[in-house]
């Protein structure tokens, strides 16, 4: 049996909530701490503020005697083994991750540290973060044998971060010590040792007990890079097959066959090949721009990445161009919108490229009717609605009497569509596709005019020019 650790989650957002269910549901006592009193008791009466499969069950099934909501910081710490920071790190103004709040919390944690502790980053930072919370934890007067700096990087997917999180591809522990990786390995343990696919409630994923994720130990700094270096990997990836993809639609080629015929490659794989309207969201973006400035601080010139950010801000003009040309001119158009959150799956509208084309449409006239299943209260933060901006509860209602019906995002749902109910709702039967959910043929049998990513685009002349009458 696995032993049992005291843990503190410091940050109640998308990280450190998954981090505190996923830690509980292994079979450890977590404190999940955040100093936002409105968010504590949403969590404490059984809410959960952001959309993730499994969270809110793994939430119920803990609450109250596994996992605990506090604003206490100096009580979770003096209770916890191990201290896991998961507080935001945003982009400053010159790219970099703004390093404030861990900077904040390492100091907090300092001053009620009474016996050995490991404070752990789970927050995406740049490479030396760990030195320096090393040094302001001592700064505060801690002696150096009561802690260490270790790094336990996450890679979860907004969408499936529960299973990602219980089913890892490989969970990287960067520690300098013995003692700091024999209590990172116990708190694992659960998951390496395969214990926890033994039980009958186990969350259902790629891993079993014959096939435990493998942990992976290296230097503070080394995790630190593997988490940069990972995410702009993938970031570039989804640019190269958006550009490729541009080139498939001047020659008349399917990118979705040149994508297959690539993952097919063991070195290359299919996964982040699927071409669109850009990445987005609270990783990508964030974890690029501040890669390149590590890189830039030490002397290294990655200019690579800066082409990824062109590319990727370039495919959202391409979109709405592509849009345009559908519709030719925009003003008093009306647009139906599936989509708002960067992709399907999640409540989360952070750089998403869905967002940007329907402030472009709304700029240049258009009346949006829009649904996404789960972003839209959240889009409506940033998107009041009003006149030339309404949200709706169906897909069906986006598209009712639109000019045309754009696809911004893939939930699943938007692949399943009634195509013959969606042909006689619209006004004209046209479907721009950022997600490439459908086949071209398909939507060109069912009378649609059809455009979509890296893909020719196939035109029902009659139906295209001639409104639904009713």
């Amino acid at each position: 049996m696995s032993e049992r650790i005291s843990i503190a989650v410091v940050g109640s957002g998308y990280v450190g909530l998954v981090a505190t269910a996923c830690f509980a549901e292994i079979g450890h006592r977590v404190i999940c701490v955040d100093n936002d009193e409105a968010k504590l008791r949403t969590l404490e009466s059984g809410g959960v503020p952001i959309h993730e499969d499994y969270l809110p069950e793994l939430l119920n099934r803990h609450r109250g005697h596994s996992v605990e909501f506090t604003s206490d910081l100096g009580a979770a710490t003096r209770e916890a083994q191990a201290v896991f920071i998961a507080v935001g790190t945003p982009q400053s103004r010159t790219g970099s991750a703004d390093l404030s709040y861990v900077d904040a919390v390492a100091s907090e944690i300092a001053r009620s540290i009474d016996e050995y502790k490991v404070i752990v980053e789970k927050s995406t930072v740049p490479v030396y973060t760990n030195e320096w919370i090393r040094r302001v934890v001592e700064r505060n007067g801690v002696s150096r044998e009561l802690f260490d700096v270790a790094s336990n990087p996450e890679f979860l997917r907004e969408g499936t971060a529960v299973v990602d999180f219980l089913h890892a591809d490989r969970i990287v522990v960067g520690a300098d010590t013995d003692r700091a990786s024999d209590l990172m390995k116990s708190i694992y343990a659960p998951l390496t040792s395969g214990e926890y696919y033994r039980s009958s409630n186990a969350v259902p994923g790629p891993r079993g007990e014959g096939n435990a994720p493998p942990l992976l130990q290296t230097s503070t700094k080394a995790a630190e890079i593997i988490k940069h270096a990972s995410n702009a990997f993938l970031a570039t990836k989804i640019s190269f097959i958006n550009v490729v993809a541009n080139i498939c639609e001047a020659a008349g080629a399917d990118v979705e066959e040149v994508a297959r015929g690539m993952g097919m490659d063991s070195r290359i794989g299919p996964k982040f090949l699927k071409a669109g309207v850009g990445y987005g969201g609270s990783c990508f973006p964030k974890d690029v721009a501040a890669f390149r400035h590590v890189a830039e601080q030490l002397g290294v010139d990655f200019g690579l990445l800066k082409e990824v950010e062109k590319i990727n801000d370039e495919q959202r003009r391409r979109f709405f161009q592509k849009v345009r040309s559908a519709l030719w001119t925009f003003r008093g158009k009306r647009i139906g919108v599936l989509g708002l959150a960067f992709k399907g799956g999640t409540d989360d509208i952070r750089e998403s490229p869905a967002l940007d084309v329907v402030r472009q449409m709304l700029h240049e006239g258009s009346i949006v009717t829009a649904y996404d299943p789960a972003a839209s209260d959240r889009a409506k933060e940033l998107i009041p609605p009003g006149p030339q901006m309404r949200y709706v509860n169906d897909a069906y209602a986006a598209a009712q009497d639109a000019d045309a019906l754009v696809i911004l995002n893939e939930w699943q749902e938007f692949a399943e569509l009634d195509l013959k109910r969606l042909h006689y709702t619209l006004r004209y039967p046209i479907i721009i596709d950022g997600r490439n959910l459908y086949e071209p043929m398909k939507m060109l049998e069912h009378g649609f005019t059809y455009l979509s990513v890296g893909r020719p685009g196939l035109t029902h002349t009659r139906d295209a020019v001639t409104p639904r009458v009713r």
